[in-house]
């Protein structure tokens, strides 16, 4: 496992984006942008196995997550990601794209601890922190707790403490906004650091890949191609009107992100009405097993971000579980329940999950998305048992 580079390699990345050296003054264009960091950890659950066990999983592509042939892949080492090895993947195709691929049981409750340690570490420099999972978070570093107002050297001496600390790596993109901060952590994966300055903000979204802007999924993008939209060039170019009529307010969503008008504010410790996770597939899901695995990982990132949806980030429960289902023509549908007792964990999420595809029947269609929410949160402990007779459906 490499160390994250010290200054020379920062530098030479920061001048590859065009990013001003580190020592350099802030220019004027600069004082005034926001600084908007996006930090994400390096397969963070992967990693973690192969710090904690070198002799078994150092340089050995592994799948942390469930066995085949039901098993469900939760993150996967950069060894195995050239097969094609991917989170949220089913663990039989895993194991059929990565010969000697090892399948390592997750350990939450290190991973828990982990992300407890480095979220610390961020506190340090700003109390704007909102936390998208475990291993992943935006920061607003305009005005930092301690150290120069420049997103680029804090960003690389996060990097550097929570290597030292844990010993594990992350990557970090640094941008006037989320949208591009998020992009460009994803640049240079892994153990890196991509810094957009506000004036190299246009010409780097219109060298993205449509498939990379916020809100477009694999159904959005087939649609986009249609129309000759294959880059952030071409959507730049494309009227607003023109978006609208194809894609409804979504369309002024996309034009929005492409002239790099994402204002989003970092939001801490906001106080929210529902916690939920959805994924877009590329292919059809069929039948009630399938889209059970699938859900898998998506009970995983709902359960986790429950964990830190409170005021202050402290963990909340909730008693309303909403299944979303979305077929390959959009068509959406919904399946809820309301519990006596409020639920959080992975496992609960997952028993209702299954509960909701078989009621009243399972789903006749394949669907191209699944979605699980939780809502009527309360940060009250309550009873660790789940009663699965439901209230009300």
């Amino acid at each position: 496992m490499s160390r994250p580079e010290d200054a020379d390699k920062a530098e030479t990345k920061a001048d590859k984006s065009g990013a001003r050296r580190a020592g350099d003054g802030p220019g004027e264009e600069e004082k005034k942008a926001r600084r908007i960091l996006h930090v994400d950890m390096d397969a963070f659950y992967a990693q973690i196995e192969q710090r904690d066990h070198p002799e078994k999983y150092a340089g050995e592509p592994i799948a942390v997550g469930g066995d085949p042939p039901k098993g469900v892949v939760k993150a996967a080492s950069y060894e195995a990601r050239p097969y094609g090895v991917r989170s949220a993947q089913p663990a039989v195709e895993a194991d059929r794209k990565c010969p000697g691929l090892i399948f390592v049981p997750p350990r939450m409750e290190v991973y828990q601890k982990e992300s407890r340690r480095i979220r610390a570490i961020l506190e340090e420099y700003t109390g704007l922190i909102e936390p998208l999972s475990l291993d992943e978070a935006y920061l607003d570093v305009t005005q930092p707790k301690k150290g120069p107002p420049s997103g680029t050297l804090i960003a690389r001496r996060i990097r550097e403490e929570i290597y030292e600390e844990t010993g594990l790596t992350a990557s970090a993109g640094v941008a006037p906004s989320k949208f591009v901060a998020k992009v460009a952590s994803d640049r240079d994966k892994p153990d890196g650091l991509t810094v957009i300055r506000p004036e190299e903000q246009m010409e780097f979204i219109a060298g993205l890949p449509i498939g990379d802007f916020h809100g477009i999924g694999p159904v959005t993008e087939e649609k986009m191609q249609e129309m000759g939209i294959e880059s952030g060039a071409d959507l730049q170019e494309t009227s607003e009107q023109t978006l609208r009529r194809r894609f409804g307010k979504r369309g002024g969503h996309f034009k929005r992100l492409a002239m790099g008008e994402d204002d989003r504010p970092v939001q801490p410790d906001r106080e929210s009405k529902s916690v939920g996770a959805e994924r877009t597939f590329s292919e059809d899901i069929s039948g009630p097993n399938e889209m059970l695995s699938r859900l898998e990982p998506i009970a995983e990132r709902v359960s986790g971000r429950l964990k830190s949806a409170g005021p202050e980030g402290i963990p909340v429960r909730g008693r309303t579980v909403t299944l979303k289902l979305k077929s390959h023509d959009h068509d959406v549908s919904t399946r809820q329940t309301t519990l006596r007792r409020a639920v959080r964990s992975e496992e609960d999420l997952m028993r209702l999950a299954e509960r909701l595809l078989s009621r009243p029947h399972p789903p006749e269609e394949p669907v191209r998305l699944l979605g699980l929410s939780v809502s009527s949160l309360t940060g009250r402990e309550e009873g660790k048992q789940l009663e699965l007779d439901f209230d009300r459906e």
